[in-house]
């Protein structure tokens, strides 16, 4: 009996103490649910090779306080610049035409939805309203709580 006792309590503890995580999601999979429930979209966009990308990922979208209020409060999308996803915004469908795969961890062609959103540099934050406008551009690495700060 001790021993399922104590089995129960660190298997209750160590559900209690998993890091919570932002509830990302395909930027077609945003685009719906604002359909029904509107929201602002947020959208993280990084390269697989871009150091200060995956600080943000490490740090900025680790801290409990970021997780909650970007869950609480937006559709979170991870983008891929140079990635190969179609996206439908609008009345249009992008694409990265000069993806290569074999640079996939590497610098790549970059996405027609980049260039779309005005991109210059990575990371980039940009905040997307309910009425498909653009709200905030967020350029380069921020700390949690600079970017608590912009996104209030």
């Amino acid at each position: 009996m001790k021993q399922c006792l104590f089995v129960l309590f660190f298997a209750v503890m160590g559900v209690s103490t998993q890091a919570q995580k932002i509830n990302w999601i395909s930027f077609n999979d945003a685009i719906t649910a604002q359909k029904k429930n509107p929201k602002p979209i947020f959208i993280d966009v990084y390269t697989n090779w871009c150091p200060p990308c995956k600080m943000l990922d490490k740090n900025t979208f680790a801290d409990r306080q970021v997780v909650d209020y970007i869950n609480a409060n937006y559709y979170a999308v991870k983008f891929n610049a140079e990635g190969n996803e179609s996206i439908t915004f609008g009345e249009k469908t992008f694409a990265n035409r000069n993806y290569d795969a074999a640079r996939a961890n590497s610098r790549n062609g970059t996405h027609e939805f980049t260039n779309h959103l005005e991109i210059r540099a990575y990371p980039s934050m940009i905040v997307i309203e309910a009425n498909k406008k653009i709200s905030k551009n967020i350029l380069g690495y921020r700390t949690a709580e600079q970017l608590l700060v912009e996104l209030k």
